[in-house]
């Protein structure tokens, strides 16, 4: 019982020092506490969900607070376990480290120290204004083919692809949205990205009401290639902290945190039945794991160089992936006999390099068609069967981060650099049509 007290009274000495300490160096609400609130926090407290009526994307609206009262007069108590539920909801409670900063900053009038040209970047009450057209790093079809999603900044936006009107935006909190994708019904969106450096978001939305119905934070930066299993029940991206990261869709819920990788994991899908995932990234190599317990089960390809994406043929265990050496390889998931130091017997055949590193792969609803993108400003069509060209699709002026086919197959969706959306005939690579997918500023008519 002594040794306990005495253990108690050291540890509490400590906190007492550190703090003393935190405040003395003036605890930093821009700097120290909202990244914490943006990893771990916002994706729960957020205008788009508002969970207990408390908004923490502002220091107005935390300081404002929720059901439970003020937030600098509750945060402590959700935060250490004395009120409950702990918080962050679901998730591992923070750091003692973490609470010992929120502690200092409050105990030192919890001041805002927000740049003011930050504070008006950052305000989510009012639709965001382009001067410029975004990047565009990911594009999906709605299943009926009539709606494009396209990325904005801090938000999505589902056009009529034909352009008879105007888009639905989706605002969001991520600076970047990276990767997009419907569920097969087409009832969900789920959109994939973040804040460099600050928090990667995974987003779930009804497309039919257009409300989110989940934001997942995760990482201290951006997450890549999100995936929806084909019974859209688990969600999958890749993460700068060399993880994969497989979500339940109806709770939000983090299933696994598969650390297979050696690098960045950029790209990732499911197989056919969704339980297998393929992820590749950075460390060159496509990895299978099994999506139902998280157990690393093989490296598909030989090592060569970096990857950056990957697609599944629609019908077969069959995936094309490529990057860094500008060749797109088509592997199969099953291997045909005992794996072997070097063995690439799951290759089934590799494609004509490219002009520039792979960006973008995407295969046609019928499985018979390949489209390839990257760095070279076209966009290549192959048979998927053969390895023969079909069609190119010329007009980009810089690099091209995503393609996307219609459900039909018969249009191809590009998107790049340049932050023109173009639709293609697959078939001969004729421009259908190029837009600005957001409204610029002083520019009327800039999607046509």
């Amino acid at each position: 019982m002594a040794s306990d007290r005495w253990r108690r009274a050291i540890e509490c000495l400590t906190a007492v020092v550190f703090c003393a300490n935190l405040s003395a160096a003036e605890i930093s609400y821009f700097r120290d506490i909202w990244p914490i609130i943006q990893r771990q926090c916002q994706g729960c407290h957020q205008p788009n969900i508002k969970s207990s009526n408390l908004d923490l994307t502002s220091y107005p609206s935390f300081k404002a607070g929720g059901r439970r009262g003020p937030g600098t007069a509750t945060v402590l108590k959700y935060l250490t376990g004395e009120s409950k539920p702990q918080m962050p909801l679901g998730q591992s409670p923070l750091t003692a480290e973490q609470i010992d900063l929120f502690r200092a900053w409050i105990a030192a009038d919890a001041k805002d120290d927000t740049p003011a040209e930050v504070r008006e970047e950052l305000s989510l009450d009012k639709p965001i204004v382009y001067t410029l057209p975004p990047v565009i790093n990911a594009l999906a079809f709605s299943p009926d083919g009539k709606l494009l999603a396209t990325p904005g900044n801090r938000e999505v936006l589902l056009h009529s692809v034909d352009g008879s009107t105007p888009p639905r935006r989706f605002a969001g909190l991520s600076d970047r949205i990276l990767s997009i994708a419907f569920s097969k019904d087409g009832s969900t969106l789920v959109a994939a990205g973040g804040t460099p450096a600050r928090f990667g978001e995974i987003q779930i939305w009804d497309t039919v009401t257009g409300k989110l119905r989940r934001s997942m934070t995760v990482t201290g930066d951006t997450v890549f290639g999100v995936s929806i299993s084909p019974d859209a029940s688990r969600i999958a991206a890749g993460c700068t902290d060399n993880t994969v990261r497989i979500f339940d869709a109806a709770s939000g819920k983090e299933l696994f945190k598969i650390g297979n990788h050696e690098n960045w994991v950029l790209g990732t899908v499911f197989g056919l039945d969704g339980k297998r995932i393929v992820s590749v990234g950075r460390d060159r190599a496509a990895k299978l794991t099994d999506a139902t317990t998280g157990a690393f089960l093989e490296n598909l390809n030989l090592l060569r160089g970096e990857l950056a994406a990957v697609a599944r043929h629609p019908a077969k265990d069959i995936v094309v992936i490529g990057g860094e050496d500008r060749t797109p390889y088509i592997y199969m998931m099953d291997r045909p006999k005992n794996m072997k130091i070097a063995d690439d017997t799951t290759l089934i055949r590799k494609l004509d390099r490219q002009d520039g590193v792979i960006a973008a792969l995407a295969w046609s609803p019928d499985g018979a068609l390949i489209a390839v993108g990257g760095a070279s400003p076209e966009v290549i069509v192959f048979d998927a069967e053969s390895g023969q060209h079909v069609s190119a699709c010329k007009g980009h002026k810089a690099g091209i981060y995503t393609v996307a086919f219609s459900p039909d197959g018969q249009t191809l969706a590009t998107g790049g650099f340049d932050g023109q959306v173009r639709l293609y005939r697959v078939k001969t690579g004729e421009l259908q049509r190029g837009f600005v997918p957001v409204p610029i500023t002083g520019a009327p008519g800039s999607q046509r």
